[in-house]
């Protein structure tokens, strides 16, 4: 799960369907990106980037971050 960019889309009260529409994917696509259960390609992750005005390592956690190491940093 894509916790970061998840909590970031909240707190600037966007919803999923809204983001989805700027990437041009469907609100199911773009959930499941968010969930983890499919990845983001590195046009999105950009795009994303620069709609939030942030990095990419600042809006995603890594590929194999675990729950445990997140609740650690």
């Amino acid at each position: 799960m894509q916790t970061k960019l998840l909590g970031i889309r909240k707190e600037r009260g966007e919803t999923q369907e809204e983001v989805a529409k700027m990437l041009g994917l469907s609100t199911a696509s773009y959930r499941s990106k968010e969930l983890g259960h499919s990845q983001f390609k590195m046009n999105e992750m950009f795009a994303l980037a620069s709609h939030y005005h942030m990095t990419i390592d600042d809006l995603f956690l890594p590929t194999k971050s675990t729950k445990r190491e997140q609740k650690i940093s």
